[in-house]
């Protein structure tokens, strides 16, 4: 995914929840309905959360240091692990708690019209943010389903922006039932539970990108068909004969180290050996340009490295 795709979707994501948390908030001082004190909570979160995106994007780009000698690409990582935690505390949890505080003390909620209104037209600012976040993504998603897109993206940010929107649309449908319900009967009780269901929502959702992006913290290796294309390059270059074994492993969302023992003709010279690494190394970069540390390291080959001639397929990533 390109920084590009990622930053346009965290922009539009966060004009539409900043302004649709002032209205909310808003909208609960006239009324009196939680649900909308849920709701404006919700999307000051969700805009604090692009914030943190928008910063981890930056602090990913700085140049690598002797601290640090693979720079910082996974800032964007940890950024959005942030951002799963503040969804699933300020989000979740506050709504939890205010739901059940309604539905112990019920009111009935005054001004009806008024917290209608700001949710139907909260229900279009973020199906606008959405839409955003679904045609980034298919610019890069390619022909994978969404949730395969969603488990393993190495990057990010439109995974995070599209589990939020898509958790804000189905919050703001369930706040607007409650809120619905309650002026129907009289009975502030199913406001507080359309604020406890919001809670749930949004915990439920945190709790998917904190085990999402958990998975890009401890460190990924390359896909089944990176590490084919990986596999062919470096066996398809002159004065390479195998690849004995093979490491992959995302030192940020656009950087991929790759690390392998390759074997090589034992009577070849120390200069065509050199000759051979340059040569596979150009072939991976061509191959794959996400592959930007390349180590590797020539060997001769014996028959003690029969079981691990081929590399290693990764397993399916669990994020």
């Amino acid at each position: 995914m390109s920084s590009h795709s990622g930053t346009s979707a965290i922009i539009k994501a966060f004009i539409a929840n900043l302004g649709i948390a002032i209205l909310k908030f808003i909208a609960f001082l006239i009324s009196g309905a939680t649900s909308m004190l849920a709701e404006s909570v919700h999307s000051l979160a969700d805009s604090t959360n692009q914030v943190l995106l928008l910063v981890g994007g930056k602090r990913a780009k700085r140049a690598a240091t002797d601290e640090h000698p693979f720079g910082y690409g996974r800032d964007r990582y940890i950024y959005a692990f942030i951002v799963a935690i503040i969804l699933f505390s300020v989000g979740g949890v506050f709504a939890i708690y205010e739901g059940i505080h309604k539905v112990q003390h019920p009111e009935p909620i005054e001004t009806w019209w008024l917290p209608v209104a700001v949710l139907v037209g909260a229900i279009g600012l973020e199906t606008w943010s959405f839409k955003g976040a679904i045609d980034e993504s298919n610019k890069v998603r390619g022909r994978q389903a969404w949730t395969t897109f969603i488990r393993r993206s190495k990057s990010p940010e439109l995974p995070v922006v599209l589990l939020e929107d898509f958790a804000a649309l189905v919050g703001l449908v369930l706040a607007l039932v409650g809120v619905g319900v309650s002026i129907l009967t009289g009975n502030g009780l199913w406001d507080g539970i359309g604020t406890i269901s919001i809670g749930v929502l949004l915990v439920v959702v945190a709790i998917v990108l904190g085990i999402e992006t958990k998975s890009l913290l401890l460190g990924e290796g390359a896909t089944d068909e990176d590490v084919a294309t990986l596999h062919t390059a470096i066996s398809g270059t002159a004065g390479v004969e195998r690849i004995i074994h093979m490491k992959t492993l995302y030192l940020g969302p656009e950087e991929l180290l790759v690390a392998a023992k390759i074997a090589v003709p034992a009577a070849d010279s120390a200069a065509a050996v050199a000759a051979a690494i340059d040569a596979a190394e150009k072939n991976i970069r061509a191959a794959l340009p996400v592959a930007r540390v390349i180590y590797l390291e020539p060997d001769v080959f014996q028959a003690g490295y029969v079981a691990a001639e081929r590399p290693e397929a990764p397993a399916a990533p669990s994020h």
